[in-house]
């Protein structure tokens, strides 16, 4: 056999260098990070505090989104994020109008094809509601994230960049997808019905009933359980559908307590009150017929508990089918606010709402 010539040899080597792009493996190429936008509204996540000993005493909602972002610039090995400041305020000053902005804008984001995910920074206080509300109004299987701190950036152990860097890391995970909105807090992942933030100062202040659906860990995302009630592209709620919300409200119920708010909701123009009863949302005697006028007067009356959990009991101590009341399930007081004034918007039917709070 022959050797080849060299000029052969130099040939072959050209045309193999020519085509190895077009033969390379997918593996060998760079994978394309999931894009990612940050929303900041503000609150303890985005405050600061004059010494690195204030860990509760501080301002909050003092440091913009992107510094949050360039604070953190291991970021960028898990996606390519980009931040949008749409309130800079504490969680506590949420009203119904913000809510829908926040709901809308997210809602425009996700339609896009350059979006592939949704982290929002919030306050601690309202984080509970902003999230539920998403949860059950947000048309989209995209992963949409909510977090917070605890703690101010400028404190010792602060527990922000953390928490901010494993929402994103959640966020970008596809196997967040479909499971409705999450809160993502001390290396835990929650479904937004079931947390509630249980402690005024403590890291570990959000808890889920039935425990989170999830866990962060070393960048790892780990899911457990699932969301079994409806949400998202399950749910018969639409943000894109909803310009504004009927004014529902709560009172909270104690001893000797009075039926001023009863009477000064219905005289505002309250569509629902939610009884925040004692127990299995009961009722005093001296309030029971301050309830039945209330709903004469055509507001609705919804009975939940003060207790934090458990769900109410139908035609218990109270006679719900005779006064026309509905109850929640194991909705808290203020989750069940919101899922009224969206039940609202689709019925005025009492067994239909009802039935609303039982699904979801």
């Amino acid at each position: 056999m022959q050797p080849r010539s060299p000029n052969i040899v130099r040939r072959m080597l050209l045309v193999l260098l020519l085509l190895a792009p077009s033969f390379a493996p997918a593996w060998s190429q760079t994978a394309q990070k999931p894009k990612i936008v940050i929303i900041g509204t503000g609150g303890t996540i985005a405050g600061a505090g004059h010494s690195s000993a204030n860990a509760n005493a501080y301002q909050s909602a003092v440091v913009a989104v992107d510094k949050l972002i360039s604070s953190l610039p291991e970021i960028k090995n898990v996606a390519d994020v980009k931040g949008e400041q749409i309130f800079q305020i504490g969680s506590e000053s949420f009203n119904n109008e913000r809510l829908l902005r926040l709901a809308h804008r997210i809602s425009d984001l996700l339609k896009s094809k350059d979006v592939d995910g949704i982290v929002v920074t919030h306050g601690t206080d309202t984080l509970e509601e902003t999230s539920y509300f998403l949860y059950l109004t947000i048309k989209s299987d995209k992963p949409v994230v909510l977090v917070g701190s605890m703690r101010p950036g400028t404190a010792l152990s602060a527990d922000g960049p953390l928490n901010l860097y494993n929402a994103v890391v959640v966020a970008s995970d596809k196997s967040s997808a479909g499971k409705g909105t999450l809160v993502v807090m001390n290396d835990e992942i929650h479904s937004a019905r079931d947390v509630t933030k249980t402690s005024s100062v403590k890291i570990e202040a959000f808890r889920s009933l039935y425990g989170p659906i999830g866990t962060v860990v070393e960048s790892q995302v780990r899911f457990y359980r699932l969301p079994s009630r409806p949400h998202n592209l399950q749910s018969e709620f639409d943000i894109d559908r909803i310009q504004s919300l009927p004014e529902v409200n709560v009172v909270y119920t104690h001893e000797n307590m009075s039926r001023v708010p009863y009477d000064a909701f219905v005289a505002a123009g309250s569509k629902a009150i939610i009884h925040m009863g004692f127990g299995n949302g009961s009722v005093p005697d001296y309030i029971d017929g301050v309830l039945k006028e209330v709903r004469a007067k055509g507001v609705f009356v919804v009975r939940a508990t003060r207790t934090g959990s458990g769900l109410i009991v139908r035609n218990g101590e109270t006679d719900d089918d005779k006064n026309d009341y509905i109850v929640v399930d194991d909705q808290n007081p203020a989750k069940a606010r919101l899922l009224m004034a969206l039940a609202l918007t689709e019925t005025s039917d009492t067994k239909e709402l009802q039935n609303i709070f039982w699904k979801y």
